[in-house]
């Protein structure tokens, strides 16, 4: 464990896990709110949430400003540690905005830090990537992203994909998320950032075990994960196996 607790950045893809060790970092009660406050099609959402009464422009110092203040107040919460999750689609966004808040430094590191002080890093990947593809395809095309423990719907958005197995989706968002695992690992080694390196597959057996390396990671007592219980629950079923099978008959050496 770090001597003082300290800042972190989740940084992952979709369908990676990322909601589920949120929510448990969350709920220890130490380790901020993290969330995606630099998701591009959450902006005005966000925004909205805070009381900022302005259009959402990253382009606007003004707006940038104040949206950066309060993203620095609810990613800490009512703790003293501050979270951020930071998904691969917007890893460019974000740092080209940080860019255009702190010019003149030398990398993105220092303008994340600048923003959000000493930082850690953990990051967190899924091993299967076709079942990461199926899940994606899934999610858009019934609108539903995250359920509870109880069956109940967590997290729901519009659906925008047609229902049934589509090889093709499956087949764009498989080379999408490996492009962005790739890139991933090359922003790390361009950044000199050496991260806390989970798999979805260990969260999912043991999420207790992971969020206790995660709380250690970030200065925090790992005792702490014995007493938070996962308050999701899987998405994979049947269909998502049948799919899985479908694909590698048709793209066997995928």
């Amino acid at each position: 464990m770090n001597d003082l607790p300290c800042n972190y950045v989740l940084c992952s893809n979709p369908r990676s896990g990322t909601t589920l060790l949120c929510t448990m970092l969350a709920d220890t009660g130490v380790a901020g709110c993290p969330n995606s406050f630099f998701r591009q099609e959450g902006l005005q959402e966000w925004a909205q949430d805070w009381g900022i009464d302005a259009q959402a422009d990253p382009m606007d110092p003004a707006f940038s400003s104040r949206y950066l203040l309060e993203m620095q107040r609810a990613g800490r919460g009512k703790t003293s540690v501050f979270g951020l999750r930071l998904m691969g689609p917007d890893l460019r966004f974000a740092c080209d905005w940080l860019n255009r808040l702190y010019p003149g430094l030398p990398s993105d590191l220092a303008r994340l830090q600048a923003a959000f002080g000493p930082l850690r890093f953990i990051h967190l990947t899924r091993q299967d990537k076709l079942a990461e593809a199926v899940s994606y395809v899934k999610a858009e095309q019934s609108g539903v992203w995250h359920r509870n423990a109880d069956g109940s719907i967590h997290e729901a958005l519009a659906p925008n994909l047609p229902d049934g197995f589509n090889v093709l989706a499956i087949h764009e968002r498989l080379n999408m998320l490996r492009h962005l695992d790739v890139a991933w690992h090359a922003w790390f080694a361009a950044e000199n950032i050496a991260p806390l390196r989970l798999t979805y597959e260990s969260l999912s057996d043991d999420p207790q075990a992971i969020l206790a390396d995660v709380l250690s990671h970030i200065g925090q007592d790992p005792a702490l994960a014995t007493s938070i219980t996962p308050s999701l629950r899987k998405l994979a079923d049947q269909t998502s196996s049948d799919w899985i099978a479908r694909y590698r008959q048709i793209y066997p050496d995928r």
